[in-house]
């Protein structure tokens, strides 16, 4: 006897039609590695943006080595003229020659008999820059 009426021991592939919730989740899973890729690229282009433009960022600290070479530089003249002033005041200390000097174009001292004639000082004229 021979049926032809499928028996229990017959598998028949039966394609149901996925429900939603599946067909969702396939939707989300083929969408989720591309937007996590782009939103991970974001975030390192933002964090590149922090770190050069940032309130502590590469800018910044350039500006302030600019800084820092422009008040060393500025350091280094006044030391130097500190030096020449405090040689100046030791040599009006013990030298009479540059008291007298000094008393003489500073303060426009004159011996007795001498006549001092001032001069004014010459005008500065602007320069123009050259190229």
């Amino acid at each position: 006897m021979t049926s032809e009426s499928p028996g229990p021991e017959t598998n028949i592939a039966v394609k149901q039609p996925a429900s939603l919730r599946d067909r969702a989740l396939a939707r989300l899973q083929r969408i989720w590695r591309p937007s996590g890729t782009a939103v991970a690229v974001l975030l390192a282009l933002l964090v590149t943006w922090h770190v050069i433009h940032g309130q502590h960022g590469l800018s910044v600290w350039e500006q302030k080595r600019a800084q820092d070479r422009a008040l060393q530089r500025e350091i280094q003249e006044l030391q130097q003229e500190n030096a020449q002033m405090r040689q100046q005041v030791e040599q009006l200390k013990s030298d009479p020659e540059a008291i007298e000097r000094e008393a003489r174009e500073k303060l426009h001292y004159a011996r007795p008999g001498e006549v001092i004639y001032a001069l004014p000082e010459a005008r500065k004229t602007p320069q123009l820059p050259t190229k």
